[in-house]
């Protein structure tokens, strides 16, 4: 009975022996590679990115393989913290290819997927920063601008000792001051038509709603130059006083002087 038994157990033994991959077929063989750990992958995709550029021009990291790695971490250890954090490396590299559009959307997505999480300020930072790089000049459409000061914003309002502020707030003036400079051209393109009304409109909502910026000058000075021309002479000349003696020894003030009588 007991070799009946074996007899049958052997085709049995083979065809299972056949069945499994060659590495798994004896105890003495290859066994099946096992996946890295969660830390493991997030350890190599962050060194992929990271290798040094050559002679400061060529960029040697591997940012596919990259985001390779830190897709298996999400795909396999999804409730991992080194997971959460994937999704962010993916949204670096694909900064650092300059690639807005992608960075921005998994930017976007961590901030709001984990809304707790300490590293939501430097998501919603480099959210303003991929809008930033897409800003266009200050002569044409400041859509990305607008965009990225909403996300400076809500960063400054919300985070105010966050690691990212002091930068953060640099950016906001420099995009607010651009802001402003569109409304000057706009004003100036206005002025160069003849449509003083319209250009005076502008050149005001400079002064109130972008103060400080570096503008304001330039801006009063235009603005009493529109009133000159609609004959509004008293307005004017008020507003080119108070541009001598508020920006004394400045281009501005001397050609506001000159459009002064009782300067001449």
């Amino acid at each position: 009975m007991t070799t009946h038994l074996a007899n049958f157990a052997r085709p049995a033994l083979l065809l299972l022996a056949l069945a499994l991959p060659p590495g798994c077929a004896g105890k003495g063989g290859e066994e099946f590679a096992e996946l890295p750990s969660a830390e493991e992958l997030y350890a190599e995709g962050l060194e992929l990115m990271s290798r040094e550029r050559k002679l400061w021009i060529f960029d040697t990291a591997d940012y596919e393989g990259a985001v390779a790695r830190f897709q298996d971490v999400i795909d396999n250890y999804p409730y991992s913290d080194e997971a959460v954090l994937s999704e962010l490396r993916i949204a670096d590299a694909y900064f650092s290819q300059r690639r807005w559009d992608e960075a921005l959307s998994y930017y976007q997505e961590f901030s709001e997927l984990h809304p707790e999480h300490a590293k939501v300020p430097y998501s919603i930072f480099r959210a303003a920063l991929c809008h930033s790089r897409q800003s266009r000049d200050s002569n044409r459409d400041q859509s990305a601008t607008k965009e990225a000061l909403a996300a400076l914003d809500q960063l400054i309002l919300r985070w105010p000792t966050a690691p990212e502020i002091a930068e953060a707030e640099a950016l906001w003036r420099q995009l607010r001051t651009k802001l402003g400079r569109h409304e000057v051209t706009i004003g100036d393109f206005y002025l160069r038509r003849d449509e003083y009304q319209s250009a005076a409109n502008r050149y005001r909502s400079v002064l109130n709603e972008f103060p400080g910026l570096g503008l304001d000058a330039e801006a009063l000075y235009k603005l009493g130059v529109c009133y000159s021309y609609m004959n509004r002479e008293d307005e004017a000349q008020s507003i080119f006083e108070v541009i001598l003696n508020n920006y004394p020894g400045s281009d501005v003030a001397g050609a506001a002087a000159g459009l002064i009588p009782a300067a001449n």
